[in-house]
């Protein structure tokens, strides 16, 4: 007789769901299987090739088999460094650096390591609070305002560790937005850390699209607090490395007992990144005139396109914030909500799952990010394009040879036709 083993599992992942983006990722390949024509406009994946250089360094680096130190390879651990250090004036070098198979990974660890509450603004990234969940942390969310572009306040901040001054807590604050786009002026990244320093907080600056700042003017806020700040950076966005699962913590040495600590975690759990990733990512950090032109192009084709669909999502009817960097943008079907509601659409989960069956426009839905389910808020990636001909195309944009409209439609097209087809079911009766 067949008995089935019990099923005892553990109640921190009990009802988790996987991942909204891989799931949305998996849901349009199937309609894609069928023949149907999908937008995916869902997963957040770069679609610009990495580097060339870089690409040379893999190869070059192929047959490196070796278990490297639990915290990184040494001179990519100075790279990325040095890397801070050119970038934000840090005073930091190796020893401040620990490397690992992505930054999911690291922030997965930091959470594990540090005891504290995890406390995230929303709209945020889909899998900070789920890892908190299998951890057990304690989650605080912190509600952002549409008319703030969903940026994090001072005063919001503040009325959180207010009510529990000595509390120990973990904050996160990611900019260039996933999934807003948006990002933080000076004055509020200063605003915001003379308010993590009164309350002497931690820090987690989520910055893995600090590169994808559309006017390159990225700044991070270790730079006003520097002894509380951990910065959070890699190769998936930046480089279209997403692949590769490389990933960099930059600690302050007033918080090395934390990087030893996930240093310990971390050997008896991944062991280590991989050889050949890590050689190749020093050529990346270390930077050189291919790999600047490379994210200058970059970054003018997603200012390009991002205020391109951001206008006419505006002119549809939709409410959204104007991106800044990265590849998000946050619609808000809101003042649309009556006529969704008599075609049967009263959440963000409906919205996205009936957009992407009556259109092939594969969007997420804002609950995923921490707001909700009532609100009609969606997550778009405008990243359904040719990186690599749109980057090809990129010197002839530069210099005019090439309008932006030709451009569009020569190499986002499939953008484009996204864009039309919203418009088309937002105006179906």
């Amino acid at each position: 007789m067949n008995r089935s083993l019990d099923i005892n599992l553990n109640l921190n992942v009990r009802g988790l769901s996987q991942s909204a983006t891989l799931a949305i990722n998996e849901a349009s390949r199937e309609l894609m299987d069928r023949g149907r024509k999908v937008y995916r406009l869902g997963l957040g994946q770069s679609p610009f090739p990495v580097p060339e250089p870089v690409v040379q360094a893999l190869r070059d680096h192929a047959h490196e088999k070796d278990y490297l130190p639990v915290s990184g390879l040494r001179p990519l651990r100075e790279a990325v460094a040095a890397y801070h250090a050119r970038a934000e004036g840090l005073d930091v070098d190796g020893d401040n650096i620990l490397i690992g198979p992505g930054s999911k990974e690291l922030m997965f660890i930091v959470q594990l390591t540090y005891y504290g509450d995890l406390v995230i603004p929303t709209p945020s990234w889909v899998s900070y609070a789920p890892q908190a969940h299998i951890i057990g942390r304690q989650i605080r969310w912190v509600p952002t305002q549409a008319e703030n572009d969903w940026r994090l306040t001072p005063e919001e901040l503040d009325r959180l560790c207010r009510s529990d001054p000595t509390r120990p807590r973990i904050i996160i604050l990611n900019y260039p937005s996933n999934p807003t786009g948006d990002t933080y002026t000076l004055d509020e990244l200063q605003e915001l850390a003379e308010v993590a320093r009164n309350y002497r907080v931690v820090l987690l600056s989520d910055e893995i699209y600090g590169e994808l700042h559309h006017t390159g003017e990225h700044v991070s806020i270790a730079r006003y607090y520097p002894e509380g700040t951990i910065i959070s950076a890699g190769l998936s966005k930046w480089c279209g490395a997403g692949g590769w699962r490389l990933g960099t913590f930059c600690f302050p040495r007033s918080l090395r007992w934390l990087q030893d600590a996930m240093a310990v975690v971390a050997s008896e759990t991944f062991t280590s990144t991989s050889a050949p990733i890590q050689c190749a990512a020093i050529t990346a950090f270390d930077r050189n005139t291919e790999i600047d032109r490379y994210l200058d192009h970059s970054r003018r084709i997603l200012r390009l396109l991002g205020l391109t669909l951001w206008e006419r999502l505006c002119k549809a009817g939709l409410s959204v914030t104007r991106p800044a960097g990265g590849f998000y943008l946050f619609p808000d079907f809101s003042p649309l909500r009556e006529r969704l509601a008599r075609r049967g659409i009263e959440d963000s989960e409906t919205l996205c799952q009936r957009l992407l069956e009556e259109s092939g426009v594969a969007l997420l839905p804002g609950h995923a990010f921490g707001r909700p389910l009532s609100e009609l808020t969606t997550r778009l990636a405008y990243v359904d394009f040719d990186g690599e001909a749109a980057l090809a195309c990129a010197p002839a944009l530069e210099s005019g040879e090439l309008s932006e409209t030709d451009f569009l439609q020569r190499c986002c097209r499939q953008m484009i036709e996204a864009v039309d087809a919203i418009e088309t079911w937002i105006n179906e009766q």
